[in-house]
């Protein structure tokens, strides 16, 4: 796999069958390898590791409705009340982040209302912090850490 923009973490790998798969360790399950889940897991390492979320505050790829439609984020960051600090979108190194990427997760934050968002194809990360009354968001250089 492609050598990405975050620190060199260690990965369980398995092969069967052909496929490649990865444990992740959020959904305790091997997951099959694509490039997309290759930045998702690098994501999630570079939560746990550098920014020092807790496991139980993290869940990666549920299912959520935005205008009645079915759509699946990748990872978000809990606050201990539940609510969602941080919204993640993740992309495959080949996907150039462009301005529908930033559409897609407004859109998904209508209805979770994180404080945080970010986006990213592993090679190229945006990070924000929400103005909700001004109905934008700020640019930012990093994530901040788990602070508790």
């Amino acid at each position: 796999m492609q050598k990405l923009n975050f620190y060199s973490y260690s990965f369980r790998l398995k092969n069967s069958e052909n496929k490649v798969s990865i444990f992740d360790e959020i959904r305790k399950k091997f997951i099959v390898l694509t490039p997309e889940e290759w930045v998702r897991q690098h994501v999630v390492q570079f939560l746990l590791e550098e920014k020092n979320y807790p496991k139980s505050h993290i869940n990666v790829e549920k299912v959520l409705k935005v205008n009645g439609l079915r759509k699946r984020y990748d990872v978000v960051v809990y606050n201990p009340d539940g609510s969602i600090y941080i919204l993640i979108e993740c992309k495959a190194p080949e996907i150039k982040i462009a301005q529908a990427t930033f559409d897609q997760i407004a859109r998904y934050n209508m209805t979770m209302d994180a404080k945080f968002l970010m986006v990213t194809n592993g090679l190229n990360h945006y990070f924000c912090q929400m103005d909700f009354e001004n109905e934008k968001y700020q640019f930012l250089a990093d994530l901040p850490n788990y602070t508790t």
